[in-house]
């Protein structure tokens, strides 16, 4: 399956809000500049790369000065139309420092469920990767409302991998990969590196939510690796701490946890 890995070519790679983000919900922007770097050096390799990012309540959070994330939803979708605006200058900046082109992709769950939208969808992904260019894919939390959002961007970054048949899904998380015990309770936990079976005890070791200021957690990657597992995508959890882990992952090294499925 490592092997496999190595062979991907179309990846997507999803990153969280506790990656992208310091505590206060201000940019990392030293970590965000590591992690364009490494994904346009990807890039250049001949990978083609779609880029699901989190982040944009936790960044307008930040940027507006607010001491945590908001719980009434006007606020959470300001928060979102704020972020979402200061994410994309600095995708671009940064990436065009780099001689490559990026694209801003909102999607709802309504899109996708409806099949002709669906199908505009997957043409329009498609012709951005025939152009070079790297969507940037986030859900559209200034509009969405429970009926119609994906819930978390975990789960978005799976349906993703499956519009654009991707080769492989690569979720980047505060967390080394799917442990045995939990890691921040249990000083002896292992690291679990490959998973072929998502099973009743794979799913209890997900534990609960992530960080303050993102949505997911462990239990949504398990639900996204579910997905990937029907789509037959191979899923890999990493620590987006350090973005060199990517390169490791892709050259077959046994780094985070990777959900194996059949091959396409």
């Amino acid at each position: 399956m490592r092997s496999t890995i190595r062979k991907a070519k179309r990846i997507v790679i999803k990153v969280g809000t506790s990656t992208l983000a310091h505590k206060t919900g201000m940019l990392n922007i030293r970590r965000v500049e590591q992690l364009i770097k490494v994904i346009s050096d990807l890039k250049n390799s001949g990978k083609e790369i779609v880029f699901v990012t989190s982040g944009a309540i936790g960044v307008g959070v930040g940027k507006l000065g607010l001491s945590k994330k908001p719980t009434d939803m006007p606020t959470k979708q300001a928060c979102a139309a704020i972020g979402q605006g200061e994410l994309m200058y600095i995708y671009d900046k940064y990436f065009t420092e780099y001689n490559h082109n990026v694209a801003q992709v909102l999607l709802t769950r309504d899109i996708i469920e409806s099949e002709k939208r669906k199908e505009n969808v997957i043409n329009t992904f498609q012709r951005l990767l025939e152009l070079s260019v790297i969507p940037i894919v986030n859900e559209n939390d200034t509009v969405s409302v429970d009926e119609i959002e994906f819930g978390d961007n975990d789960t978005l970054s799976a349906i993703v991998g499956d519009l654009v048949d991707a080769d492989l899904l690569i979720i980047l998380s505060d967390i080394d990969g799917l442990y045995d015990a939990d890691p921040h309770k249990n000083k002896d936990a292992k690291l679990i590196h490959e998973v072929k079976e998502i099973n009743d005890y794979i799913i209890g070791l997900a534990g609960g939510e992530g960080s303050a200021l993102g949505t997911g957690g462990m239990q949504t990657k398990i639900h996204a690796a579910q997905y990937c597992f029907e789509s037959k995508i191979p899923m890999a959890i990493l620590n987006g701490s350090n973005p060199n882990n990517l390169y490791d992952l892709l050259e077959g090294k046994p780094i985070g946890t990777v959900f194996y499925c059949d091959n396409k």
